[in-house]
C-alpha cells in the first residue's frame, strides 16, 4: 500500500500547508524553490502533495488513463447510460467533446510540477544520505508514474518538463520514454534497499515500474515512431535505450532491476486470489456458492472459503506495492477525490434492491465484461480458479434481471460484471443493507456525507502488486518460473515458457487492472484482439441484441491512432503550435456521437 495512508489521517496535504495553487508556482506564501524545503519534515509536506495527485485525478475517473485503459481493451465494452458518451467512446478509440480529458491533462501536470520542485531542490537539504536518497527516489518514481500515463494516453508530442523554472521541452518518444526510465531507473538503484510498510514507495517498486516502462516502450516502439511503424504487427522490441544522461540502458540492466525485486523485495503473492478484492472482506460474508470454492483439478470443490481480505480493517497486504488509498472524507462539493470513484463507475447500473444483487453494491455500469474473454479464458484454462473469481454472470446473483425504468439507458450491458473494482455492500446487524461494506467494517460515524452509495466506497485502487513481478521477470528473462507461481495458485500445473503462454497468463491474472491495454499495443496484437469485440450478444435498454462497430470499426479506429486519444484541444492552443493533434483526430469521423 504505497500512498500516504490518509484512511488514517498520518498526513493530509501537510495540513493545509501546501495550497494546490501554490505548489504549481512553488510559491508557497512566502516559501519558493529557493529556501523550500530545506528540512526532511519540509520535504515529506512535498511528497504528501505530490502523492496526493492521485486523489485529485480520482476525483474525475472518467478522465484519467486507466480508466480509457479499461475500457478500451479489448476485454471490456463502453457501458454506462445513453448520455454517458465517454465511457463509449473509449471503448471505440474516440473521442467524445473538445477538452474531455482536460482534467486528467492537468492534473498530471500539476503532480509534475510538485515532483519537479522537490527533485530540483532534494541536493540541497541538509539531510542524512539515506533519507535523501529515499525522498528523491519517491518523487523521481512518482514524477516518472505521471509520465508513463501522460505519454500513454497521448503520445510524446506533449511537453515534457523537468525543472522547476518554467522551461518547456518538446521532444521525440526515445527522449520523452528516456526520461521516464532513467527517473525510474536512478530510483531503483539509489533508494536504500528498505521495504517500505508506511505508504511510501521503495525502491521495489522502482524496480517494477521501470520494467513496466520498459517492456511497454521497446515493444511499442520497437519498429519505430511513425503511425505504420506503431501498428504494425511484427513484435521486435529493442534491447537498448539511450537516456538523456548520455547513458545507455540496457536490457540486461533491467533485468538485473527485477530480478532484486522478484529475489529480495519481501512482497509475496497472496495465498487465495480472491482474498485481493474486496468482496472477500469479512463485513459483508454471502452464500459465493461455488465460485470463491477451491477447485482440487478434477472438478470438485472443497467448502474451505475464507472471507479474509487481505486489506481486512486496514491490514498491510503482502501483494499490493503500489496503491491509492481513500478515507471517509469524500465529498462531492469539495474532496470527492478521497473516495474510490472508479469503485462508484464500475459498479453495478441499474438501481435495484441490493438483495437482487448482494454482494454486488451499486454503480453507473462502466466496462460491461466483453463475453469473447468468458469463453477465450475458459477454452483456454478450463480449471482456472481466476475465471469465476475475477467475473461473475449476472444469473449468479440473486435476482438480477434485464429492462425496466432502471435499465432505460443502459448500453453495451453483457451477462457479466468484473469482480474487482466495483462497489460491495455489506448487510447489517438488523438486516438490512448498507451500501458499501466500508460503512459497516471502518463504522458509521465520521463520515463526511451520507451519500455513501457515491462517494463510501474507500477500498485501495491498486497500481502495482507483486503477480505482476512475478510475469515480468518471466517475461524479461523467457523463464516460466514466475509465471508457474501465479498459476500454482490458480490452481493449474507448470507450462514451458513461450510468449504465447504468458500473454494469457497476463490477461487472466491481471484482468480489468488496466495493464491489456498497453500489453496487446506492446506486442503489436491490438487491432486484432479489438476486433473480438464486433458482434458479441449485448443488451441496450434491456433489448437484447450484437455489439456494432462505430466510426469505421476497432481496428480501423486503431490502425489510425496507435491507441492514443485526443489532446485537449485548449492545452494546444496553450503551446503555441508546439503540440499537434495526435493523428485520427482531425476528421467529425473521430467524434462520438452516441450508440
Amino acid at each position: 500500500m504505497k500512498v500516504i495512508n490518509i484512511k488514517t489521517g498520518l498526513l493530509l496535504l501537510a495540513a493545509g500547508m501546501l495550497s494546490a495553487c501554490d505548489l504549481d508556482s512553488m510559491s508557497m506564501s512566502e516559501a519558493d524553490s529557493s529556501n523550500f524545503p530545506q528540512t526532511e519534515g519540509d520535504a515529506n509536506q512535498v511528497l504528501a502533495a505530490i502523492y496526493q495527485n492521485n486523489n485529485a485525478v480520482n476525483a474525475f475517473p472518467q478522465c484519467s488513463f486507466l480508466y480509457a485503459a479499461i475500457l478500451a481493451s479489448d476485454d471490456a465494452l463502453g457501458g454506462g447510460g445513453a448520455n454517458d458518451k465517454l465511457m463509449q467512446a473509449y471503448d471505440f478509440i474516440t473521442n467524445y467533446g473538445t477538452d474531455a480529458t482536460k482534467d486528467f491533462y492537468l492534473a498530471r501536470y500539476t503532480g509534475v510540477s510538485r515532483a519537479n520542485a522537490l527533485i530540483n531542490s532534494i541536493d540541497g537539504l541538509a539531510l542524512e544520505d539515506n533519507v535523501k536518497a529515499q525522498v528523491k527516489g519517491e518523487a523521481l518514481f512518482l514524477r516518472a508514474f505521471y509520465y508513463y500515463e501522460l505519454a500513454s494516453m497521448y503520445g510524446t508530442g506533449i511537453p515534457l518538463v523537468t525543472k522547476d523554472d518554467g522551461t518547456v521541452e518538446y521532444t521525440n518518444a526515445e527522449g520523452f520514454w528516456g526520461q521516464i526510465l532513467q527517473d525510474l531507473y536512478t530510483a531503483a538503484t539509489t533508494m536504500p534497499a528498505v521495504r517500505k510498510t508506511d505508504g511510501h514507495v521503495d525502491k521495489y517498486c522502482a524496480e517494477a515500474m521501470l520494467t513496466r516502462a520498459w517492456l511497454f516502450y521497446t515493444g511499442f516502439y520497437g519498429n519505430g515512431e511513425t503511425l505504420d511503424a506503431l501498428t504494425s504487427t511484427t513484435y521486435n522490441p529493442l534491447t537498448s535505450v539511450k537516456l538523456p544522461d548520455g547513458t545507455t540502458l540496457t536490457k540486461d540492466m533491467v533485468k538485473t532491476c527485477i530480478d532484486d525485486c522478484y529475489k529480495n523485495s519481501g512482497y509475496s503473492l497472496v495465498p487465495e486470489f480472491y482474498n485481493l478484492w474486496a468482496y472477500s472482506n469479512s463485513a459483508t460474508k454471502w452464500d459465493s456458492g461455488d465460485l470463491l470454492k477451491v477447485n482440487d483439478g478434477n472438478g470438485q470443490s472443497s467448502d474451505v472459503i475464507t472471507f479474509n481480505w487481505a486489506e481486512d480493517n486496514n491490514a498491510i497486504n503482502p501483494e499490493n506495492m503500489f496503491a491509492t488509498k481513500f478515507n471517509k472524507l469524500a465529498s462531492w462539493s469539495t474532496t470527492i477525490g478521497y473516495g474510490n470513484g472508479y469503485a462508484l463507475h464500475f459498479g453495478v447500473r441499474g438501481g435495484q434492491d441490493y438483495d437482487k444483487t448482494y454482494p454486488w453494491g451499486q454503480g453507473w455500469g462502466a466496462g460491461p465484461v466483453n463475453p469473447s474473454v468468458v469463453s477465450d479464458w475458459a477454452n483456454a484454462e478450463s480449471k482456472d480458479r481466476r475465471l469465476k473469481q475475477s467475473i461473475i454472470d449476472v444469473h449468479n446473483m440473486p435476482a438480477y434481471t434485464y429492462g425496466g425504468a432502471s435499465w432505460a439507458d443502459f448500453i453495451q450491458e453483457t451477462d457479466y460484471y468484473q469482480m474487482k473494482l466495483g462497489a460491495i455492500s455489506a448487510k447489517k446487524e438488523d438486516g438490512t443493507y448498507a451500501p458499501v461494506f466500508e460503512q459497516v467494517m471502518y463504522g458509521a460515524d465520521g463520515w463526511i456525507n451520507d451519500n455513501l452509495m457515491q462517494t463510501g466506497n474507500i477500498h485501495d485502487l491498486v497500481h502495482i502488486r507483486f503477480a505482476d513481478v512475478c510475469l515480468m521477470w518471466s517475461e524479461i528473462n523467457e523463464d516460466a518460473e514466475g509465471m508457474n507461481q501465479v498459476r500454482k495458485r490458480a490452481g493449474l500445473p507448470d507450462v514451458s515458457y513461450s510468449l504465447q503462454a504468458l500473454q494469457n497468463e497476463r490477461r487472466w491474472e491481471l484482468f480489468y487492472e488496466g495493464q491489456r491495454w498497453n500489453d496487446i499495443r506492446r506486442w503489436h496484437i491490438a487491432a486484432a484482439a479489438l476486433e473480438k469485440q464486433n458482434g458479441v450478444k449485448i443488451y441496450n435498454a434491456g433489448t437484447e441484441t450484437q455489439n456494432a462497430a462505430h466510426n469505421g470499426g476497432y481496428a480501423a479506429r486503431y490502425n489510425a491512432t496507435a491507441g492514443f486519444f485526443k489532446i485537449p484541444e485548449t492545452q494546444i492552443l496553450l503551446n503555441e503550435g508546439k503540440v499537434a493533434q495526435n493523428p485520427g483526430y482531425s476528421g467529425a469521423d473521430s467524434e462520438y456521437a452516441g450508440y
